[in-house]
């Protein structure tokens, strides 16, 4: 009875240790339990000339399929205001492992720009990876645009707002997709006092909301949000996206997710949380859809 009881007590402790992990979600902890096998990683390639303006590479481990790995460059969260490449690192590795070629990008932040500055920076990462994408072993007509959070929109004004990829010489229509986790595509009013400074608080410009343009030739799209997020309304903001890309005829994916909130959305890509979420399972399956 006592070695039944003994081994029901470490099959608990793990669990426990998961799901306060999966409460915090942080970085480094996730970062550290990434695997290493399933990818290369090329740190540091300068996208541009500032100091912020720099990328990781995660190339996967297995070999591309015919026409190259299919490619994202992806966007972290951080209210505008943190964040660093570095710390994501479980996200190369988790599209790494299913044969994503992946682009973790650094921007610019507050107090060092506002909007939209930081878009000028994204549109020029995902530049380079329409640019490199051959060089890296991927396939230029398959690559996408993704982010959380702050980094979703980053990537929804890419695909959305034909301006800021017009400046650093493309277009939303070279891209194969758009990628959103839990972002802000409709959020003025700002209440959040950190993040109204970045959007001029109460004067925000004009023309700065990715809902605002959806339109027949968005790019297909996927929008994941956790159902409850204290955070991001999911309602005002992804589903009623996905609603007017759907509505404009744009394919559109969207996905509610259970047992996760604003932070463990993006967490649940990582390996040791991926039991809270199929988040990677339905990102890839979208990325491989024709």
């Amino acid at each position: 009875m006592r070695i039944i009881r003994l081994t029901a007590m470490f099959l608990v402790l793990p669990l426990a240790a998961l799901s306060l992990l999966a409460a915090c979600a942080p970085s480094a902890t996730l970062n550290m339990l990434t695997p290493r096998s399933t990818h290369t990683v090329t740190k540091a390639v300068a996208y541009g000339s500032l100091p912020r303006q720099k990328l990781d590479i995660y190339k996967p481990a297995q070999a591309a399929a015919a026409g190259g790995y299919p490619v994202v460059v992806f966007f972290y969260g951080g209210s505008w205001t943190s964040g660093e490449r570095a710390e994501y690192a479980f996200v190369g590795e988790a599209l790494a492992s299913r044969g994503v070629l992946t682009l973790v990008a650094d921007y610019r932040l507050y107090p060092e720009v506002r909007y939209p500055e930081f878009l000028t920076d994204s549109a020029l990462a995902l530049a380079y990876g329409f640019k490199q994408a051959q060089a890296l072993g991927g396939n230029p007509k398959r690559v996408f645009v993704m982010g959380h959070s702050a980094g979703a929109y980053n990537a929804a004004m890419l695909a959305l707002d034909a301006r800021w990829l017009k400046a650093a010489g493309h277009a939303p229509a070279e891209l194969a997709g758009f990628i959103g986790l839990a972002g802000p595509y409709d959020f003025l009013p700002m209440t959040n006092t950190t993040t109204q400074p970045v959007f001029f608080h109460p004067n925000y410009p004009a023309g700065s909301q990715p809902i605002s343009y959806t339109a027949s030739a968005s790019p297909r799209s996927f929008v994941g949000a956790a159902k409850t997020d204290s955070l991001v309304d999911p309602q005002r903001n992804s589903v009623a996206l996905a609603t007017q890309l759907q509505a404009a005829g744009v394919p559109t994916s969207l996905k509610l997710y259970d047992r996760v909130n604003h932070v463990t959305l993006a967490a649940a890509l990582s390996a040791p949380l991926r039991w809270l979420a199929p988040v990677l399972d339905d990102v890839v399956e979208f990325i491989e859809a024709k």
